[in-house]
C-alpha cells in the first residue's frame, strides 16, 4: 500500500509540516511505499539555500536530504505552486521533481495524509 502525504503549510512557524516529514520517514522505515507533494506554500520547503537562523529554526533542507536516505520515494512539487511561489526547477532541492497536483496523481496512491 502507497501512501502520498500532502504538505501544503510553509516550512516555518509551525510544526506541522515537520510532523508530516517525520510520518513519512516512519512510514519508509518500516518498508513502506511514501511519496510527499508539496503543494500551496509548502513548495517553499523545497526550496535551496534557505536561511532558517533569522526564524531561529534549524533548515528544513537538511531533513529532506536524508529523504532518499530513509526509503521515501519522491518529493514532488505542484507545478502550479512553483509557478506561483517563483520556484524554479533550478532553485528546487536537486532530489525533487514538478508534477500536476490532481486526481491523476492521487489516483496512484492507496492513502492520501495531508499536514494540518
Amino acid at each position: 500500500m502507497s501512501t502520498l502525504i500532502i504538505i501544503d503549510q510553509p516550512p516555518y512557524g509551525s510544526w506541522e509540516g515537520r510532523e508530516a516529514l517525520d510520518m513519512a520517514f516512519s512510514l519508509a522505515a518500516f518498508d513502506q511505499p511514501v511519496s510527499l507533494l508539496f503543494c500551496g506554500l509548502g513548495v517553499n520547503w523545497l526550496r535551496k539555500g534557505q536561511d532558517a537562523a533569522k526564524v531561529q529554526q534549524k533548515s528544513v533542507e537538511r531533513n529532506l536530504a536524508a529523504a532518499p536516505i530513509f526509503g521515501v520515494e519522491a518529493l514532488l512539487a505542484d507545478r502550479h505552486a512553483c509557478d506561483q511561489y517563483g520556484l524554479s526547477e533550478t532553485a528546487m532541492l536537486d532530489h525533487a521533481s514538478t508534477t500536476d497536483f490532481g486526481p491523476e496523481l492521487v489516483s496512484h496512491f492507496d492513502h492520501i495524509a495531508f499536514a494540518g
